[in-house]
């Protein structure tokens, strides 16, 4: 997956922004106010930090040493660093980007959760 790519792909989601309130070189990637990816789409390599179930989380560490690590400068527990250029299949990343954007929609408030279901 290419930077490109990985910026589309994560403005796909139905009320997500980009914003840079970091620095200019680091794009989050939030619906409703709230992160869901965070990265440096100018980085070699590539990396994404992404929300992640715990256990799924420490399943994917030991299934992809090297390519999904503890989330650097996150919550080791709830994110990971994943490697979007370094071998990993696009489908997997993108199911990944996918599963954080919807935990990170699963703990908005309901009536937020609602108006995001609305055309």
């Amino acid at each position: 997956m290419t930077p490109r790519e990985l910026r589309a792909f994560c403005l796909s989601f139905n009320a997500a922004v980009e914003d840079f309130p970091f620095n200019p070189e680091t794009s989050v990637f939030k619906v409703q106010g709230k992160l869901f990816a965070l990265t440096n789409l100018d980085a070699r390599p590539l990396t994404v930090n992404l929300k992640c179930d715990p256990e799924d989380a420490i399943r994917l560490r030991g299934e992809y040493p090297g390519l999904v690590i503890p989330g650097y400068h996150m919550n080791k527990r709830h994110w990971n660093t994943v490697t979007v250029d370094g071998g990993l299949p696009d489908r997997l990343v993108r199911e990944l980007v996918e599963d954080s954007y919807d935990l990170v929609v699963a703990g908005l408030p309901r009536a937020d959760r609602l108006r995001l279901d609305r055309p």
